[in-house]
């Protein structure tokens, strides 16, 4: 068990280019699942697509795929596929025609948007009976002892350092208000076998990490990556991690007024 780990100092402070490598890839039964609901396979359109990593597995069920997000980096890191285009916009103000999307996603996003002004903008540029998709997954899973240390971590150590938003990934969006006909989704979960270096990459994407960082409390990750890199033992031995994955899946009918819209909002 290797007991001298030493942890760069600036392992929790990297660039955007860490978030395309680290982040955990969506299952291919995903985009599937949302390609064989959607009434149409004209247009998908991933809103706050981050480096792309459901805009492209989308490519492959639907004739022209856009995704958007508001970070010029992310969509100088997006991934480069056939039938893809990126554009750097918010979910509030979507740069796409009327009546143009047939699936309308956004994959662990839809929690730092403004929820009644994107709602509003799908449904200008969701075609009759179009799939609305809010895609989440939940806290990562550990084998062992290691789940035991992380869980204090995240509950615990870093917890007062989540933004506000975080509550709802951890809730599914199951708080959030999703004013379309709601309908069953598929249990799904994303699975991997990661080294040490995956496992810390990842955790330096995460915003209560920089928010760690801003107050000063290098101290508290330091902490974290010395037990967790005991714990690990042998940091090229790969170890089980898994993310269930949380979907709000809906449908858009033009038709249907919505009056009984949660939270106050009047859609």
């Amino acid at each position: 068990m290797a007991t001298d780990t030493k942890v760069p100092k600036n392992w929790f402070d990297q660039g955007g280019q860490v978030y395309a490598r680290f982040r955990p890839e969506y299952p291919l039964s995903l985009a599937h699942f949302l390609g064989e609901t959607a009434t149409s396979r004209d247009c998908a359109v991933d809103v706050g697509c981050g480096n792309g990593q459901l805009t492209v597995q989308l490519a492959a069920h639907f004739d022209q795929v856009v995704g958007l997000d508001p970070s010029a980096d992310q969509i100088t890191n997006a991934r480069v596929q056939k039938g893809v285009r990126y554009i750097c916009a918010p979910a509030e103000n979507l740069p796409l025609p009327d009546r143009s999307a047939s699936l309308i996603t956004a994959a662990q996003a839809a929690h730092w948007f403004d929820l009644p002004t994107f709602y509003a903008e799908a449904r200008r540029i969701a075609t009759e009976g179009a799939l609305i998709a809010l895609i989440s997954y939940g806290v990562l899973q550990l084998p062992g002892d290691l789940q035991e240390r992380f869980s204090r971590f995240y509950h615990g150590e870093i917890g007062p350092y989540w933004p506000p938003e975080r509550k709802l990934v951890d809730s599914g969006y199951r708080d959030m208000s999703f004013p379309f006909e709601e309908r069953e989704a598929p249990e799904m979960e994303i699975q991997r076998a990661w080294e040490l270096d995956d496992f810390l990459g990842y955790l330096s994407t995460w915003s209560a990490v920089q928010r760690v960082n801003d107050a000063g409390r290098e101290d508290i990750l330091t902490g974290f990556v010395r037990d967790i890199s005991l714990l690990w033992g042998d940091p090229m031995k790969k170890q089980p991690v898994s993310w269930p994955i949380n979907m709000r899946v809906g449908t858009y009918e033009r038709n249907r007024a919505v009056t009984d819209a949660p939270n106050g909002f009047a859609l």
